[in-house]
């Protein structure tokens, strides 16, 4: 064993586990006699911070002599917590994270002996540098950090406190990375932030999302398939929607942060959108582009709700025809507005997040029934599995699992378990991989 990464959350964390990885290579943890485990956690919700710790202590076991070293947005956020696990030996904050010289805070390189947490104010942090990856483990298609951090404060989240505030990677710096991913094979880039459609913001001219999806297009011709990891409808420009309509190559499939269907809670969670906006942006996109399917982020058993809220939340699923629902029961984080608001009975939350669920699994499978039968060009991934253009999750039917990383003509021939089943049409296109 040298270095091993456990990340949790988002695609953005994905992406920065690879530069925790080279990073701490750089620094010389790869030469450890017992190696170290990096753990990139994720703060979103309570159960994230309590998996991560799971995680911790089985790597303890299975590595006794490792040297472990805990970052991202939940040791941002509350460092103590992970500083009082025996298990752990340090404690780095989210921008320390992908800096070499905050790995050499182990003991064994003689510095900070008696630090064992270092984390900064996320919010002295100006700038998102672009670091460059050669590769993504694990993937077949490339996740590239266009921004990070959020200006809004949602009564809900933690994210801005694990975060900052937003910092925007400069278009060139993200054409460049997406080239250089494109020589080395990937064939699907997902540009990923934390508050992605506010990309530009704190850049010269305030330009917006569209502009740089339009730029990586343009500048990257080789790219075959581009995807946004998820956007705030609110914020969308004309020039994205023009994207949309017009670039075969951007994927039919956009993941919204929606979070409700009731505008007393919207309003409560210090979102800003409507119900009614939200709706029409559903049906702006799908007249420009029929083929668009809708993914969304949705909270069940925000403090406050109502019955009649929540059926509100139900119904805006098929008002805005959503397709693929995340769904999160509702996790009262300390520091946060929505933490000291009345609190819906925990059961009860569970029970709505539980008919949540189950309202998505109703879409999704009505979804799946519409494409069998039907042929598409897919992006494989490891051990048979894939995505198609509109992310519905497919496996191939054959002994033979395609390379990860090639695209793959296929017949959909039925849907089990959320997942489509597939045989391929044409057996010599098994060619190219990422």
């Amino acid at each position: 064993m040298t270095i091993k990464t456990l990340t949790f959350g988002c695609r953005l964390n994905a992406y920065e586990s690879e530069v925790m990885s080279r990073e701490a290579e750089k620094a010389g943890l790869g030469t450890l006699e017992n190696g170290a485990v990096l753990v990139n956690t994720c703060a979103v919700t309570a159960e994230a911070v309590r998996q991560a710790k799971q995680a911790i202590r089985r790597a303890r076991r299975e590595n006794p002599d490792a040297r472990i070293i805990v970052s991202g947005c939940a040791a941002q956020t509350e460092p103590q917590t992970f500083a009082e696990m025996e298990e752990v030996d340090l404690v780095i904050g989210n921008e320390d994270k992908l800096n070499e010289t905050a790995y050499r805070a182990l003991p064994e390189f003689g510095i900070n002996q008696f630090e064992k947490v270092r984390v900064n104010d996320i919010f002295e942090v100006r700038e998102t540098a672009s670091h460059m990856v050669q590769s993504v483990d694990g993937h077949s298609r490339a996740f590239v950090q266009v921004q990070n951090g959020c200006d809004h404060r949602c009564t809900f989240c933690i994210i801005p406190f694990g975060r900052g505030n937003s910092r925007s990677v400069p278009a060139g710096e993200v054409v460049d990375q997406i080239r250089q991913l494109v020589e080395n094979g990937y064939r699907e880039a997902v540009l990923t932030g934390v508050d992605t459609t506010s990309w530009g913001t704190d850049l010269p001219g305030s330009p917006k999302l569209g502009t740089l999806v339009r730029s990586v297009l343009k500048n990257v011709p080789e790219l075959e398939r581009l995807r946004i990891s998820s956007i705030d409808s609110i914020e969308v420009d004309d020039t994205l929607l023009d994207v949309i309509a017009n670039e075969e190559r951007f994927l039919p499939h956009l993941h919204l942060s929606l979070q409700h269907g009731d505008d007393m809670i919207l309003k409560r969670m210090k979102r800003r959108h409507s119900r009614s906006d939200s709706i029409a942006f559903c049906e702006r996109v799908r007249k420009l582009r029929p083929d668009m399917v809708f993914g969304a982020d949705l909270m069940a058993g925000f403090p406050t709700e109502t019955g009649e809220m929540f059926e509100n939340l139900l119904s805006v699923v098929d008002d805005c025809g959503l397709t693929w629902l995340h769904v999160f029961p509702f996790s009262p984080r300390e520091g946060t507005p929505a933490a000291r608001m009345p609190q819906v009975d925990r059961a009860l939350v569970k029970e709505r997040a539980g008919r949540l669920r189950d309202k998505g699994t109703e879409v999704a499978n009505r979804f799946l029934d519409t494409l069998v039968g039907t042929t598409e060009t897919v992006l494989m991934e490891r051990g048979g599995t894939g995505h198609t253009a509109q992310f519905a999750p497919l496996r191939i039917g054959t002994e033979a699992a395609p390379q990860a990383g090639s695209l793959l003509r296929v017949s959909f021939t039925g849907h089990r378990d959320g997942l489509l089943t597939a045989v391929p049409q044409l057996p010599d296109a098994l060619a190219g991989t990422a």
